[in-house]
């Protein structure tokens, strides 16, 4: 595994003096954002107010080099109560991210997509009735959680024009969602229909993480077709979980529109994004042995079609593939360190070599974590791809510098073929740094 070499240029040494600059106005200002960020309803109202502002700048360094954030994040909502059976929740996220004014590196559809964003994050009201939840409203819905990947956690849209380099919660985009939940002893029933549905958010092409930049070069990608709003278009589905001897189970079925667009090319030489309709069938399980957690997901997909690329014309067609994804992982605790190691895979059962993919695609991830005291942490995340060798490695620092406060900085190192997950980014190295402070 080569990794190129990371060269303190003249930019990254302005980039360096920056930040220095920015972390000691952060502590200096501590103050004054607090004043910011700290609402407080009367203290008769039950209403309860939070949540926390960003500033996040990355500095690409691969060539050619350029600003790939600098971003002002603020997310505030408040939660309260009408009753003890009614609550609510509403929460909404507002960025602004200066990469896209200060050079012209991106094209303009980027500019315009990414400088400015208003997200309303959640939006529902809880229910509750004897051994019955119900929750209305925009809400995340979670159906599994492994480290840096999506696997069995299909039901919520995903934003991914920061590819999955940002924490999985900031990556899910929430879906307006009728949620009804049945709870006895070790049970516990989900059933969800989802109207209006959100898809993922994959950015604009020629934008840092388009998940096509080597793949397709000079290809005209025309706007995402999401699916019209009828009764045909919209998700639903049913997850049942227990817990049997130490064993933590679930079950699920989801019927949608794919949140992941699929590119079909056109006569002209296009590709258009649409949104296959698929069922999904999978599964979770975790048990805590003490020394270690053992943790996997499976999630059998019907429907889904993929690229295929013929030596003859037509030379771009489409075929229908189902796939089943898997992934093992082992967690392990230790004193101040945290270990965990995971083996994933997807194998397709309509395999044709015009895919450009294996029929059947296995990696791994490993993570190691280790905390110094309450202030510092050190973490490295590695994943790669078997097939082709390709690989991202991760490392970070973060530094709690006040009960309230965090920073964090480190680098994203991508390589390998073009063609693979994480290779396809090979030129989009990069150095980042975050402050964040909570309320």
């Amino acid at each position: 595994m080569k990794i190129r070499r990371f060269e303190m240029r003249g930019s990254l040494s302005i980039l360096v003096l920056v930040v220095g600059c920015m972390v000691a106005e952060a502590v200096s200002a501590a103050d004054d954002v607090d004043d910011l960020l700290r609402v407080t309803a009367p203290s008769d109202s039950g209403v309860k107010w939070g949540g926390y502002g960003e500033f996040g700048m990355a500095w690409t360094y691969a060539d050619p080099e350029h600003w790939s954030k600098l971003r002002g994040r603020i997310e505030f909502g408040g939660s309260g109560s009408v009753n003890p059976s009614v609550k609510w929740k509403l929460t909404a996220r507002a960025d602004a991210d200066g990469a896209y004014e200060v050079s012209d590196f991106y094209p303009d559809p980027v500019r315009r997509d990414q400088r400015t964003d208003f997200t309303v994050r959640d939006a529902y009201v809880d229910v509750s009735a004897g051994d019955w939840d119900f929750r209305l409203g925009r809400q995340q819905v979670v159906w599994g959680e492994m480290v840096g990947f999506f696997f069995a956690d299909v039901v919520s849209a995903r934003d991914l024009r920061e590819f999955l380099l940002p924490e999985l919660e900031a990556i899910r985009i929430p879906q307006w969602t009728a949620r009804a939940e049945y709870f006895k002893d070790d049970f516990h029933a989900e059933f969800i229909w989802i109207p209006v549905a959100s898809y993922d958010d994959v950015g604009k092409p020629g934008a840092e993480f388009f998940p096509f930049p080597a793949a397709f070069p000079g290809t005209h990608f025309r706007a995402d077709q999401t699916p019209s709003q009828t009764l045909g278009h919209t998700n639903w589905g049913t997850r049942l979980s227990t817990l049997k001897q130490g064993w933590d189970l679930s079950a699920f079925y989801y019927r949608s529109m794919d949140r992941s667009p699929t590119y079909y090319p056109l006569a002209d030489g296009s590709f258009e994004p649409r949104h296959d309709t698929i069922q999904q069938l999978g599964g979770t399980l975790s048990k805590d042995y003490d020394e270690f957690v053992l943790k996997g997901e499976f999630v059998y997909t019907h429907g889904r079609n993929f690229n295929l690329v013929n030596s003859t014309p037509p030379f771009n067609t489409m075929k229908g593939s189902d796939t089943i994804e898997y992934v093992v992982g082992v967690d392990i605790p230790a004193d101040d360190w945290r270990v965990n190691v995971q083996l994933f895979a997807r194998t397709l059962f309509s395999w044709e070599p015009a895919m450009q993919l294996e029929r059947h695609e296995p990696g791994a991830s490993l993570l190691v974590n280790r905390k110094f005291g309450d202030a510092y942490e050190a973490e490295v995340l590695m994943a790669t791809g078997f097939n082709r060798t390709d690989y991202e490695i991760r490392p970070k620092v973060v530094w709690r510098f006040a009960p309230e406060w965090r920073s964090q900085a480190g680098v994203d190192i991508f390589g390998g073929k073009p063609e693979g997950l994480f290779g396809r980014f090979d030129n989009r190295d990069r150095v980042y740094l975050e402050v964040r402070r909570d309320n």
